[in-house]
């Protein structure tokens, strides 16, 4: 009886393993099938049945599908699509877009996304502020809010500097509890600002409960 049961749980561990793959295949197969057909009759409008052989018609759309991002982004014809929110991103010619590489590169910090509510978050960059032609006696700090799970879509805050604890984690460390706390390092480790005194540090730490 024990057999049994060790042998079950040995073919449902491969079943759900194996599941995932046979969908994968069974739909690369049905688009690939699909684009292939597609092709062939296209190309059956100008050259006889003999010459379209099989798998012509995938190389026929994956032809077309090079062709048109080229269109899309190295021409005007994507600049009405760049407006589309969220997917106007795969379609703009300028700026840069934010990218796993670009986020682990960057230092980590709680800022509070409102007056008790700290949220993880990555420093793009520092600001000062001027009045007129005194200089403020804050500064803000430019801030990537990722939104979870994709993480390369969030949205961009202007803080003051006040507002924000820098951590001395690395940003993986951050990101592992951003993607729902799968991984979480042993402790966050805050940091002061480079002009500010431990006396001011540990007055401005309070608002993130640091006692």
């Amino acid at each position: 009886m024990r057999f049994v049961r060790r042998l079950m749980g040995y073919l449902v561990s491969g079943f759900i393993f194996w599941l995932p793959v046979a969908i994968v295949i069974f739909v690369v197969r049905y688009i690939l099938t699909g684009l292939d057909s597609m092709g062939r009759e296209l190309l059956g409008q100008f050259l006889p049945e003999r010459f379209t052989f099989t798998g012509f018609g995938v190389i026929l759309a994956i032809a077309a599908m090079i062709l048109t991002g080229l269109a899309l982004k190295e021409t005007s014809v994507g600049n009405p699509l760049s407006r589309i929110p969220i997917l106007g991103v795969f379609f703009r010619r300028g700026g840069e877009t934010m990218t796993l590489e670009k986020l682990t590169s960057l230092s980590p910090c709680l800022f509070l996304l409102s007056p008790t509510c700290p949220a993880y978050g990555m420093i793009l960059s520092e600001q000062a502020v001027s009045l007129e032609t005194e200089r403020a006696r804050f500064a803000l700090v430019t801030v990537y809010y990722p939104n979870v799970p994709t993480l390369v879509t969030g949205q961009v805050y202007s803080v003051r500097k006040e507002t924000v604890i820098r951590l001395g984690n690395p940003s993986r460390e951050i990101i592992d509890i951003l993607l729902y706390g799968l991984r979480r390092p042993d402790s966050i480790q805050y940091l002061p600002w480079e002009d500010e005194s431990e006396e001011q540090f540990k007055q401005r730490a309070k608002s993130f409960g640091l006692v």
